[in-house]
């Protein structure tokens, strides 16, 4: 089970459509590299350019014959998550339907805007950048539930403690 507090603050300010990038609260530069140093540490991710997503975003992939989630745990390919470059900093990633919501609510994140539109699954996600390191430790989490949610240890719906 995950359990988070809600995110401190309000909200940053977004684009409201595509491409969707955080554009207040951008995190320091070296709370940046410090998230990214630890997000490809998961096993059997690779870190490639991600092939839907602004230039400089860098994507986190499974590897050939890991990715075993349903489809709406993807966004194209395998490709389950980037991160975006540190003038924005924020993620997008694909959560479990259950916990999109909760995790909206508390302040950590925000639907897509085609997703809300019904373009891309309603599992597309922007994370808000980490901006310190109590933070990243969040932040990691709900990517280790992205990642999980890839690797098909868990259902489209998710009960997760919040």
């Amino acid at each position: 089970m995950l359990k988070i507090p809600p995110r401190i603050g309000p909200g940053p300010v977004t684009t409201p459509c595509a491409p969707h990038t955080q554009i207040s609260q951008n995190p320091e530069p070296e709370f940046h590299r410090a998230f990214k140093d630890r997000a490809f540490e998961f096993p059997f991710v690779t870190r490639q350019p991600s092939r839907i997503s602004v230039p400089g975003a860098e994507a986190l992939c499974l590897k050939h014959g890991h990715g075993c989630g349903c489809r709406e745990a993807f966004m194209i390919g395998n490709e389950f998550a980037h991160i975006h470059p540190p003038k924005d900093g924020s993620l997008h990633m694909m959560l479990p339907e259950g916990t999109v919501a909760q995790i909206d609510e508390l302040d950590w994140a925000e639907p897509h805007p085609m997703a809300a539109a019904g373009i891309i699954p309603s599992t597309a996600v922007m994370v808000y950048a980490p901006r310190d390191n109590a933070e990243i430790e969040i932040v990691l989490r709900l990517l280790r539930l992205s990642y999980e949610f890839a690797c098909g240890k868990l259902g489209r719906v998710e009960n997760v403690v919040f």
